[in-house]
């Protein structure tokens, strides 16, 4: 006979996707029923956005589950999953909704596979509120390579909100256990380097001005190192037009650390932005 369900409320907290996220997530690598009530009740929209339908369709096809009530503006859905397959798995919200969440759902089930997966992942490539895909290669993936986790980020095409139309592909190599870790200690700051882009219509002399004036803010700070940001103009890798920068830290124990801030129309300060989150964490 089978277990009932956990009951997961989805208000607890910030009462956002996180929690719909890792939910959804676990109940896969477990095996284990889940029945999530109140979907992002905290936000003004409340119930499920394209990106987090497309994120929930992502891991049930992963798993081959059962999902039950998933609809757009949903705020109660089951989930009842099978053994997780790999091979080649699409999600597309058909928006500019972040492909970096819908990895964020989807790769901790695909490190628990039969075989590799391969992930095509549309919509946003840097999208607010989210993690931008630099920031899922440059920091995220060299941190969870030292679990023993390995995945290829290959970006086909850049998308910016409000078109979205990015795609990228991961590929994923499931994994018998993760390996411990110990990250306890920030170490010095030993390498500084970054990324200031623009996209579409948007002039380079933008980026330049953006990583010119990051390089100012970091020297009041730190002022021994080189600081390395190289400026882009994507026009033939990208969908929409968008600007945005990311800057990292490297340490003397292997930390990495970052701040990123993306562009907007009545926003001309992204730069320092960006300085201001990775000097709090340095």
């Amino acid at each position: 006979m089978d277990s009932a369900p956990v009951e997961i409320d989805g208000s607890v907290m910030e009462g956002g996707g996180q929690i719909l996220r890792v939910s959804a997530a676990l109940s896969c690598i477990t095996g284990t029923s889940v029945k999530i009530s109140k979907i992002r009740a905290g936000r003004s929209s409340p119930g499920l956005r394209p990106q987090h339908l497309s994120g929930l369709q992502l891991v049930s096809d992963l798993c081959s589950g059962g999902l039950q009530g998933a609809s757009i503006g949903s705020t109660d859905i089951s989930l009842t999953p099978g053994k997780i397959q790999g091979g080649n798995h699409t999600a597309d919200p058909q928006t500019a909704g972040s492909v970096c969440l819908l990895l964020q759902v989807a790769l901790p089930c695909a490190l628990y596979a039969a075989g590799p997966s391969q992930l095509c992942l549309k919509g946003g490539t840097n999208a607010e509120m989210a993690p931008q895909i630099d920031y899922t290669i440059k920091v995220f993936k060299p941190i969870v390579e030292r679990f023993g986790v390995h995945f290829d980020c290959d970006v086909k095409m850049r998308g910016y909100y409000p078109k979205g139309g990015g795609e990228v592909m991961v590929t994923v190599n499931p994994v018998k256990e993760l390996q411990p870790v110990v990250m306890t200690e920030r170490g010095n700051i030993t390498k500084i380097y970054g990324r200031a882009f623009v996209a579409g219509v948007l002039p380079y002399k933008l980026a330049k001005d953006m990583s010119a004036a990051a390089v100012r803010v970091i020297r009041k700070e730190i002022k021994e190192l080189y600081i390395n940001i190289s400026n882009l103009q994507e026009k033939e890798n990208a969908c929409g037009s968008g600007n945005g920068i990311i800057i990292i830290a490297e340490s003397s124990t292997g930390c990495v650390f970052a701040g990123s801030a993306l562009g907007k129309k009545a926003q001309v300060c992204m730069q320092i932005e960006s300085v201001q989150k990775l000097l709090r964490c340095c």
